[in-house]
């Protein structure tokens, strides 16, 4: 189940045209999520527009977010999914907070395109 949240949200964000698609497996070092989804949008707007679509997709397959933080400024989104957090950010700030870096023990993970 945390894999197909994953995978459809990894998908959404690329649709989005979100770049720099990240996953992280955190169960082995981590109590806090099983697996962050980053991803880097160009502006503020786009940011939002991803996010948008993530919510418009996980939707569809009856899915909502325990909560939604910094939508409104689009800077740094955070989506809560329980066991997947979804890290949305404008690409600077991306670069600031570093997450990857901040969990580099953590397994990265990549998934295959999902078919057209």
């Amino acid at each position: 189940m945390v894999e197909d949240i994953v995978a459809c949200v990894a998908h959404s964000c690329s649709e989005a045209k979100g770049k720099d698609i990240t996953i992280l497996d955190l169960s082995k070092i981590s109590d806090l999520a099983s697996h962050f989804v980053i991803v880097s949008a160009r502006s503020d707007r786009q940011a939002q527009g991803i996010c948008n679509r993530v919510l418009h997709d996980l939707s569809s397959i009856g899915l909502e977010p325990m909560s939604v933080e910094g939508l409104e400024n689009g800077q740094w989104v955070l989506l809560d999914l329980g066991e997947v957090l979804v890290h949305i950010f404008y690409e600077p700030l991306r670069e600031y907070y570093d997450l990857e870096g901040l969990w580099a023990k953590a397994k990265r993970v990549s998934l295959l395109p999902a078919a057209a």
